[in-house]
């Protein structure tokens, strides 16, 4: 965005969700003509409808942005009361919070929404079919958001994401890399591998396009299974000195690795519209080298 004068003219933005790795990276990468305010689990319960609205009328901001999520897929199945109540029920707060004080809103969402029955990308409007509880919930904050904002809401869909911060695949590949002497990594899932800090550039530039609403898509640009994620990670770790040693990586089928939530075997979403709007991502394999480049988080 472009940078203002004074003070009281910047964009102001409330973040929620500021623990996870979006809001994260989103901190780290604020734009100086933005007056952010990052609110995380201890600062606010999303799930509580009064304190939403409250913390929205008390700073007043230009912009809503949702990032905060229940991301524990497999947890979810048996957690589903909580999965709901932050996923569906924390984006109705949200959205109606935005609604009544004349808010944008920019919540963000998952390709679990899809069963992953397609070979091609999925398009921002392609049907919802979630196979488990965490994508169902997800799914149900998405309409919970379009009832309330209809197209005025930003709904962006993300996958397959990770950073420097926070639990995610590429930290605990690196850990099992550097513990065992052998790995195990399924290969006939495929979807796209997202650095959070592109995400967060992404969400940043999208404040500059308000006319950019909807449903849409974003994720790094080209494909990969877990294995192929798997491979690149201790590939790209040893280069930078991440790891000292590569060990042998087995790729085998979704049945041989069997989770409490079922995982779709094909969720690449199409990002043609975020692309031409907001200008395209790096392939995945750029963005994790990059990320790799970047001193460790202490």
């Amino acid at each position: 965005m472009t940078p203002m004068a004074g003070e009281a003219d910047r964009y102001r933005v409330l973040l929620l969700g500021a623990q996870g790795q979006v809001g994260w990276e989103l901190q780290r990468s604020q734009p100086p003509s933005v007056m952010l305010r990052a609110l995380g689990r201890q600062d606010l319960d999303i799930c509580d409808a009064s304190k939403v609205r409250a913390a929205v009328e008390s700073f007043q901001p230009d912009c809503l942005i949702n990032a905060a999520a229940y991301t524990a897929v497999d947890r979810a199945e048996s957690e589903a009361d909580m999965a709901y109540a932050i996923n569906r029920d924390g984006a109705a707060h949200c959205a109606l919070a935005a609604q009544s004080c004349g808010v944008r809103l920019i919540h963000i969402s998952t390709d679990f929404v899809f069963d992953g029955a397609q070979s091609t990308p999925y398009q921002p409007g392609a049907p919802v079919a979630p196979l488990g509880v965490y994508g169902g919930s997800k799914a149900a904050g998405e309409q919970q958001v379009r009832e309330s904002l209809g197209d005025t809401a930003l709904i962006l869909r993300t996958a397959w994401v990770y950073s420097a911060h926070g639990s995610n695949f590429v930290k605990t590949m690196l850990r099992l890399m550097a513990e065992r002497d052998a790995l195990r990594v399924v290969g006939d899932q495929v979807g796209t591998p997202t650095w959070a800090a592109g995400l967060a550039r992404a969400i940043w530039s999208a404040l500059d396009h308000p006319d950019f609403t909807g449903i849409q898509h974003w994720t790094d640009a080209g494909v990969a299974s877990w294995y192929d994620f798997a491979v690149a990670i201790q590939e790209e770790a040893l280069a930078a000195g991440r790891l000292r040693r590569s060990i042998p990586i087995e790729m085998i089928p979704t049945s041989g690795y069997p989770t409490p939530a079922p995982r779709a075997a094909y969720t690449v979403l199409d990002k043609s519209t975020s692309y031409a709007t907001l200008g395209p991502s790096p392939h995945w394999r750029a963005a994790l080298r990059q990320m790799f480049a970047e001193p460790e988080e202490a």
